[in-house]
């Protein structure tokens, strides 16, 4: 039993933005169909329909999907309203041409817009209800833009109160996720130049990397809506979303750099230089998802800079000793391009200090915030 609780505390733990989105689902519908039971409208489906739709996983979410949704509503009941009306009609054959007239236009306006894809559906109750319920075409407009309203004011509300989910805190969330990433990337990218390694597996590192800066850069617009809104206070979503695209920038490079194993002697000489540069990157880049998702202190840079120097240290004596001279074309520039990509993510690994330092609210270290 205690094993079966433990398991169960930690599926929670784990799914807590997930379980309180589906409450605030649940909320969000229970309440709308009430408010809309108890003014008397026509259809009190499209109240607990909009309420779905209007609560989403973030306020900023929320935000967006209520302006959109009250926008395209409207204007698709005002149009639907005023086709119906200004264009009589009395048989089938009349109400298909009028549907035609009311779909494409409003069809066209969602492809090239698509935040105002409900004025086609809207357009499309407002013409066809009336035919269903006897009701006339502007008292259907009426009633659905009421519907609506009271659908996306009850999600909008719920998402403030119930449980809100801030999305400036869920960037913590994936900007952790996307370092850890990046971790596991760089340092098996950096293996690759002393051993052959899965390309395949390597692909699928940087496409999960690809994944979550799309969701991130999601968030961050999410989190600039709030802030705009005035609903949250947290820092500026800007630099800490650009450091990390650099850094993926930064992998990219690497990447290109390690296509293919160094020649043997120079694994030989580069193999504890890469490791000791590997071990303090991807140790550095953990404690920084680490200090965003518990607000804890920010690592110091340092054991890179001593892991860096090792590896130009050693690069310097390979160069001196002449063993880069008469190598072939491809494996030159590779050679050059690392220590130029390592130099460069070194560079943004300080910036990421100071953006995470924002984020926790913490000082940066003595050794980031001197240089």
């Amino acid at each position: 039993m205690s094993a079966w609780l433990k398991l169960l505390s930690k599926l929670i733990r784990s799914r807590k933005a997930q379980l309180a989105l589906a409450l605030r689902v649940t909320v969000a519908a229970a309440a709308a169909f009430t408010v809309a039971t108890a003014l008397h409208l026509r259809l009190p489906l499209w109240a607990v329909l909009t309420s779905l739709i209007v609560t989403q996983m973030s306020v900023g979410r929320s935000l967006k999907a209520t302006r959109d949704y009250m926008f395209g509503t409207v204007g698709g009941a005002v149009y639907g309203g005023a086709i119906a009306v200004l264009i009589p009609h009395s048989s089938e054959a009349g109400l298909l041409a009028l549907l035609v007239l009311a779909v494409a236009p409003l069809a066209l306006i969602a492809a090239i817009n698509p935040t105002l894809s409900a004025a086609t559906v809207t357009a499309v109750i407002v013409l066809l209800v009336p035919t269903f319920s006897h009701v006339d075409p502007l008292e259907s407009a009426i009633d659905r833009v009421m519907e609506v309203t009271v659908g996306a004011l009850t999600g909008l509300l719920v998402s403030f109160f119930v449980l809100p989910s801030r999305a400036h805190n869920q960037i913590r969330i994936s900007a952790a996720r996307t370092l850890d990433l990046i971790a596991a990337a760089f340092g098996e990218l950096l293996t690759s130049l002393t051993r052959d390694l899965d390309s395949d597996a390597l692909h699928r590192l940087q496409d999960g990397i690809g994944k979550a800066l799309v969701e991130l850069n999601a968030l961050g617009t999410e989190a600039e809506r709030e802030r705009g809104a005035h609903m949250s206070s947290g820092p500026d979503t800007g630099p800490l979303l650009r450091t990390i695209l650099r850094l993926r920038h930064d992998l990219v490079m690497i990447g290109r750099a390690s296509a293919a194993p160094l020649p043997s002697d120079l694994q030989g000489r580069l193999a504890a230089p890469l490791a000791k540069v590997s071990g303090a990157i991807v140790t550095y880049l953990r404690s920084m998802a680490a200090a965003l998702r518990t607000r804890a202190t920010c690592a110091p840079t340092s054991p890179i800079d001593t892991a860096l120097q090792f590896y130009a240290a050693e690069v310097a004596a390979l160069r001196s000793e002449g063993l880069i001279r008469g190598r072939p074309g491809d494996v030159a520039e590779r050679f050059f391009a690392l220590g130029f990509s390592l130099e460069q993510m070194r560079q943004n690994l300080k910036d990421l200090e100071r953006c995470v330092a924002e984020w926790t609210e913490t000082p940066p270290a003595a050794t980031g915030a001197a240089e």
